[in-house]
């Protein structure tokens, strides 16, 4: 049995109120203490839950609020130069869901208070205290908190990294500015078909809204990193043209673009991923979520992973009574598992933002995507298909899992 008996969680998004969550089911209260002065109700665009991830929740009990909220994708195509193809699906798996990120948040949220987590706004971590015995917090407005451990949900502009390695590595910038709208256009594709669709212009993906209308994302080659604050500074008018522009030869991007509202659109911003964080955790200290792992939204797997890594923290804080051979254990759970998504998400975005020499040979190298996609098991597989066995226990021995 663990000897750590109560937690600050600092973030409240995503990965922050599952662990608080989790935490509480392993017998430790959890505190969340969130930086923004209030709920963060309508920030953030589409984010795609997968099937390993959807069991994480479960772990929660949060799996039913998720799926009230979410739409299910139960086929998936590949287009690229008007080719469209069919990509199969994995037998015996759940469907993709997509849902808003804010709508996830407030099911989250909702579901943490519910469950008997305290959620603390307006507390933005600035440096920390350790003892023999516990760890405090101390917030921006000059108050603190202590417990026996703190975990770092704080996104991947992490706090909580910098104060366990001020050495660590910053996002990185992925060469791809995003953007998302709903079209009033509809496409000719059953409902719940998600389209992948590799433009002239660049890469964009689509889906059919349950409402009417087409929703669609877009990563668009970028040279220079630019802000989120720089990119919302430019006109959406401006934007709309840009994007216009870089899809008019495309079908149906042609007709996306135009039958969008510059008003409705949403600037996603420079999309940006963690590299190898060395350290994911040091003495009371440990990050879950993107604050340790952030891979390309080319992965569709970031909040899976997040949510994942959450619970398997608690299941290794209720299981190893040594905290340092706690934390070593999760790395061990977590890191291999996590650095192969971030790699295949990695070879997806250079077929997204192709260099000079990549986009003349692009018309060899589709057709090698192509052939990799039409391998889900192979690929996809071991990713979708995981389920964390929350009443397994975890040993510290590192030759065992």
């Amino acid at each position: 049995m663990t000897e750590v008996q109560t937690a600050i969680v600092v973030g409240g998004g995503i990965a922050g109120p599952v662990a608080a969550l989790a935490l509480r089911k392993a017998g430790i209260t959890a505190t969340v203490y969130e930086a923004y002065p209030s709920t963060a109700d309508g920030i953030g665009g589409t984010l795609a839950l997968a099937p390993n991830g959807v069991a994480a929740l479960r772990t929660v009990d949060a799996d039913e609020a998720m799926a009230a909220i979410a739409t299910p994708i139960t086929r998936m195509t590949m287009a690229v130069g008007g080719k469209r193809v069919d990509l199969p699906g994995l037998a015996g798996v759940p469907p993709l869901q997509v849902v808003h990120r804010s709508d996830l948040y407030r099911a989250l949220h909702d579901r943490a208070v519910a469950g008997g987590v305290t959620i603390e706004y307006g507390k933005r971590l600035v440096e920390v205290a350790e003892t023999g015995t516990g760890i405090t917090a101390r917030f921006a407005d000059g108050s603190t908190a202590s417990a026996d451990i703190l975990v770092g949900a704080d996104g991947i502009r992490s706090t909580v990294r910098r104060l366990i390695d001020p050495e660590a590595a910053g996002p990185q910038f992925t060469g791809l500015l995003g953007f998302e709208a709903v079209a009033q256009h509809d496409v000719d594709v059953p409902a719940g078909t998600m389209t992948f669709a590799f433009g002239r212009g660049g890469y964009y993906i689509y889906w059919p809204e349950p409402g009417g209308g087409t929703r669609w994302g877009v990563n668009l080659p970028q040279e220079r990193e630019i802000s989120l604050s720089e990119a919302r500074a430019v006109p959406s008018s401006d934007w709309m043209r840009t994007l216009r522009a870089a899809y008019a030869d495309d079908v149906p991007g042609r007709d996306l673009m135009l039958t969008s509202s510059a008003e409705e659109l949403q600037v996603v911003g420079s999309l940006q991923i963690m590299p190898h964080v060395r350290h994911w955790h040091r003495g009371r200290m440990v990050l879950v979520g993107d604050s340790a792992h952030a891979p390309s939204n080319s992965s569709g797997q970031g909040a899976s992973l997040a949510i994942e890594s959450a619970v398997q923290l608690a299941r290794c804080l209720r299981d190893i009574p040594d905290l340092p051979s706690a934390y070593a254990a999760f790395e061990r759970l977590r890191r291999s598992r996590v650095q192969k998504v971030a790699a295949r998400a990695a070879r997806i975005n250079q077929a997204k933002a192709p260099g000079a020499v990549a986009k003349v040979l692009m018309p060899l190298l589709m057709p090698l995507l192509m052939k990799t996609a039409m391998k889900p098991e192979k690929t996809i597989g071991p990713e979708q298909r995981y389920v964390i066995d929350w009443d397994a226990p975890v040993t510290a021995d590192p030759a065992l899992r």
